[in-house]
């Protein structure tokens, strides 16, 4: 197991100890205490070492706040889009594919994950890797475990799989920066997405998701896993309804397309009726719009479970991909 960054950075605040859990503020401290007490006795790491890492956690009371009223919660899909559907975005991500298209092309050409859905996830996730987040991401999994009640289970579990992959990768706890959730990295993984799905592109060091070539490996084989199927489609506008039935939308593909046309929804293209979809209902800001998604939406869907994220992951893929393929031309 690596050491070096871990135990260098725990003799930088071992005077922390003097001090008690002092960074608990709004904090449940007989839960800090458990969970210090719990993770010693069922980890390879001391009470105090434990302590060391809970007292030099900050709690954030603007995360709470962010987490009660999330920005997306309320969105519709034209408002949504537009955050991400710019030109900046798509030119930057023409000039990311470009920069690193050697292991783009490699991964995606191991995985069978097209090179831009890659791209287009990084994309909205960090803006490229250049906006991976503010806050340090040991306090935003305490502030979640000990100061949110609702969520503390899930956030506690992530938390101590942050304190395990921290040292298993030797990675800095403290200089590690994320979202209010406690995502990290270009790709934005929580530790337990970092445990299982994290890859290194070389295969032969650590996986570190705060670098290129390892969170784009990363974000290939978090899609392959999820099932993605190579040359399928993602997703397709409803152009024709004819006296369409009300179907109740979702992200899952339960239904056939032939099932779609007969209630009203008419596909286009020459797509087998046997084909399986799912109805994906947005709003803009003049009405209703309908796609059909299939199992790679779906399978988008697994990495952020909201149709507008996927939709604006689909449809920033296939803006960066036109431009980047008359660049080429």
């Amino acid at each position: 197991m690596k050491m070096g960054v871990f135990k260098k950075t725990m003799g930088l605040v071992l005077l922390g100890l003097s001090m008690g859990l002092s960074g608990f503020g709004q904090v449940d401290q007989v839960k800090v205490a458990e969970f210090a007490r719990s993770f010693s006795d069922r980890n390879e790491m001391s009470l105090e070492e434990v302590t060391v890492i809970l007292n030099n956690a900050r709690y954030q009371e603007s995360i709470i706040r962010k987490m009660e009223k999330p920005a997306e919660g309320t969105m519709t899909w034209g408002r949504y889009r537009k955050i991400f559907m710019t030109e900046d975005r798509i030119s930057a991500g023409v000039e990311f594919w470009k920069e690193n298209k050697v292991v783009i092309n490699d991964v995606s050409s191991k995985t069978g994950v097209a090179p831009e859905i890659i791209v287009g996830i990084i994309g909205v996730e960090t803006f490229y890797g250049q906006r991976q987040g503010n806050y340090r991401v040991l306090d935003a999994l305490y502030t979640l475990a000990f100061g949110f009640p609702k969520r503390s289970s899930f956030f506690t579990a992530e938390l101590e799989k942050f304190l395990l992959l921290v040292k298993e990768e030797n990675l800095n706890m403290y200089e590690i920066k994320g979202s209010y959730a406690g995502a990290m990295g270009f790709a934005q993984f929580m530790p337990s997405s970092y445990q299982a799905y994290a890859k290194s592109y070389d295969e032969g060091g650590s996986r570190n998701l705060m670098q290129a070539d390892d969170a784009i490996a990363s974000v290939a084989n978090y899609l392959k896993e999820h099932r993605w199927k190579e040359g399928e489609l993602v997703a397709l506008p409803i152009k024709n309804m004819v006296n369409p039935t009300k179907l109740t939308p979702g992200v899952k593909p339960n239904n056939s397309l032939r099932f779609y046309s007969d209630n009203g929804y008419m596909p286009s293209g020459n797509l087998s009726p046997a084909t399986m979809a799912a109805l994906i209902e947005l709003e803009q800001e003049d009405g209703m719009e309908y796609w059909f998604g299939f199992n790679n939406f779906y399978v988008i869907t697994r990495y952020n479970h909201s149709e507008l994220y996927a939709m604006a992951v689909f449809q920033l893929a296939e803006a960066i991909n036109a431009d980047y393929e008359a660049v080429k031309q």
